[in-house]
Parts: C-alpha cells; sequence; structure tokens
C-alpha cells in the first residue's frame, strides 16, 4: 500500500481572447482561506476583489468574478471568452477547486461560485443567505492510465476501480484485470494512484459512483469533495492528476474527459462498465444519456448525482457541474448581467458544449434553471 502524499502541480495563467482571464488548473485545499488568489495564482486586476465595474451611460455591469471547478475550465474560458465579444461583460474566473470556490462564495468574495460538488442543505444553511443551483453542463470523469506499451483501451468493471482505488489491485496483470481483459498483454507493473489533494467536485463526482459500486467504499473511504485517500499521489487540480499520470508509468487517475483528450498531453483512458453491463466510451452523448435516465430524480432536486444510471449507453461516472449564486444579488447591476450571462448559458452557451466534450443540458433541465435564473433579484 502506497501512502498518500502531496504532488505540487504548477499553475498557469490564461489570458482568453476578449479580456476575459481566467485562472488554471490549480487547486485549492477544502480548507484554504478565502483569498481570492488561492493556489492557482491571482487573474488580472478587478479578478481578486469581487471586480465591479459600470457603464457609465447605463449603470450596466461590465465585470463579473468566479471561482471554483477545474472540471468545466475549458467551457467556461470559451464561454466567457465568447460573451465578452458579444456582450462586452469581462467574467474573470479562477480555477481553484470546487471547495475553494464554495468557500469564495460563503466569504462573498466573488460574484458566482463553481462547483461540480452541489452543496448539501446543511451547506447552505450556512450561507450568509440563500442560494441557487444552475447546471450548466455535464462532463465524465474518466480513469485515465500510463502504460508504454499497451495500446488496447483496457476494460475495467465497478469492482476493479473500487478494489484498485482502495489498494487491492496493486498490479496491473492482477487476475481482476487479466479476466476483464482477454486478449491483453497487461505488464507486471505497479499500480500508481492519483487522486486529488483540494477539496474537488471531480472527487465528489468519482467518490459517489465508487460509493454506488462498492459497498466497502461506502462505509470507510466514502463520498465527497475530499475523502481519507487509502493510497497515492495527491494533484491539485484536474491538471495536477493528469501531470502525474502522464509523469509516471503505470500511474492511474481520474480527471475530466477534456483533460484527458488535451492536445499537448493526451492521455489513454478505460472503458468503464456500466450498470446495465455495457463497457462505455465517455462522450457527451454518453453523459446525457446517464442524465436522461435521471430524469425524475433532477426534476425533483437538480442537484441529484446522475453517476451509475441504469441506461444501456449512460457513462457510468458522469455529473453535472454547477455555478452558484446568491438569489438576493447585494449588487443590482450586477446582479442582472449575471442573470443575462446564465440565461446566454442556457441557450448559446449550450451550443458549443459538445464540441468542449461536455454533454448539453436536457431540455428539461434547461427549463427548470429558467426559471431558476428568473428568481434570482
Amino acid at each position: 500500500m502506497v501512502a498518500s502524499k502531496s504532488f505540487k502541480w504548477s499553475a498557469a495563467l490564461i489570458a482568453v481572447a476578449g479580456g476575459a482571464l481566467v485562472a488554471g488548473c490549480g487547486g485549492s485545499g477544502s480548507n484554504a482561506s478565502a483569498d481570492a488568489g488561492g493556489s492557482g495564482g491571482s487573474a488580472s486586476a478587478g479578478a481578486t476583489g469581487g471586480g465591479g465595474g459600470a457603464n457609465g451611460s447605463s449603470g450596466a455591469a461590465t465585470k463579473l468574478t468566479g471561482a471554483g471547478a477545474t472540471f468545466p475550465f475549458p467551457l467556461y474560458s470559451e464561454w466567457f471568452s465568447t460573451y465578452n465579444k458579444a456582450k462586452g461583460v469581462q467574467i474573470n474566473y479562477q480555477s481553484i477547486g470546487s471547495g475553494a470556490g464554495i468557500k469564495q462564495l460563503t466569504a462573498q468574495t466573488v460574484d458566482f461560485g463553481a462547483s461540480d460538488a452541489p452543496v448539501d442543505d446543511a451547506g447552505i444553511a450556512k450561507m450568509p443567505s440563500p442560494i441557487v443551483h444552475i447546471p450548466t453542463a455535464g462532463g465524465a470523469v474518466v480513469l485515465a492510465y500510463n502504460l508504454p506499451g499497451v495500446t488496447a483501451k483496457i476494460k475495467m468493471t465497478g469492482a476493479d476501480v473500487a478494489n484498485i482505488f482502495l489498494g487491492k489491485i496493486t498490479k496491473w496483470n492482477d487476475p481482476a484485470l487479466v479476466k476483464d481483459n482477454p486478449g491483453v498483454a497487461l505488464p507486471n507493473q505497479t499500480v500508481t494512484i492519483a487522486h486529488r489533494s483540494d477539496g474537488s467536485g471531480t472527487t465528489n463526482i468519482f467518490t459517489n459512483y465508487l460509493a454506488s459500486v462498492s459497498p466497502e467504499w461506502k462505509t470507510k473511504p466514502g463520498a465527497g469533495k475530499s475523502v481519507d485517500w487509502p493510497v497515492g499521489l495527491g494533484g491539485k487540480g484536474n491538471d495536477g492528476v493528469a501531470g502525474i499520470v502522464k509523469q509516471t508509468p503505470g500511474a492511474i487517475g481520474y480527471v475530466e474527459l477534456a483533460y484527458a483528450k488535451k492536445k499537448e498531453h493526451p492521455l489513454t483512458y478505460a472503458l468503464v462498465q456500466n450498470k446495465a453491463g455495457q463497457y462505455v466510451e465517455p462522450s457527451p452523448a454518453s453523459v446525457t444519456a446517464a442524465a436522461e435516465a435521471s430524469a425524475a430524480a433532477l426534476a425533483a432536486d437538480v442537484r441529484a448525482p446522475i453517476a451509475n444510471a441504469s441506461a444501456p449507453g449512460a457513462y457510468p461516472i458522469a455529473g453535472f457541474t454547477y455555478i452558484l449564486a446568491y438569489k438576493k444579488q447585494k449588487d443590482a447591476a450586477k446582479g442582472a448581467a449575471l442573470k443575462d450571462f446564465l440565461k446566454w448559458a442556457m441557450t448559446d452557451g449550450q451550443k458549443s458544449a459538445e464540441g468542449l466534450l461536455y454533454a448539453p443540458l436536457p431540455a428539461a433541465v434547461v427549463a427548470q434553471n429558467q426559471k431558476t435564473i428568473d428568481s434570482i433579484s
């Protein structure tokens, strides 16, 4: 069993065309301070203090600030740039991890938070005032691995995945993996686990999946933004975990699909067996299938998980990413600007999701969101 360690991955500062500046990759621990810089770095002037700005003639806000999840960073980068060009509103976003984003929202140092882990009722009760959850897109969490010489995509059952991350499967040629991958020459190589070290919505999606397929995982590490990992190396943000996998032969880690498919360092990922017994390719379509199979639960509460859905074509490690905002806005101009952006995200923004490997929202969820957005005042 490998002891948990911290793996520091460098933070990048990404300037998005059109003036929207985004701090990339670095995550912040679940106990991070409310300083907007976090461990992901400071985005730009105006990004650390709420970044207010107004058009002198109309009083319309021209700047918004947000912080949180790394999971939707590739999508949000595109959205904020496109929206800036279309509407002239600069959105400064710090990609510092879901846990840190929720802390920033609680401290009221940002105009919105972003998280792949919805805030539960107890957490909402601790907020300064009521908040709303706006799912913005669906995404797949994939099991990226580094096995030089193995060209076939490895297949894994839920039990395989849980036992790897529990530290029970320690070699790539473990009998369980060999059985599930006939004809694949799996090496006698040690498995190195990569997991998130920060409070992470990606971790929440992944551990909720593990809890749904493994009673042992459910009763021991459990599910949430941060868990006590039995084994592995910790990396900050999706980029941090991807970096460990890329640099370490024999490594496996969980990242959002867009991070595994980055052109500069693409990663191979496993096919995971779903509840219907199929090994499913992670894709926007297979995430949409998971969301549609969870329609009844989502109609009751948009925070409902969509992991391990029962539909035959559903990818099992799937989830939504959310924008979180106060229902009652302190700054009327900023509140109006935020509502306008969210309405755009539900319409024009959805059109670009699939091309960036995120799943557009089902129509029923968009309709729910429109009502929620209208309730912001």
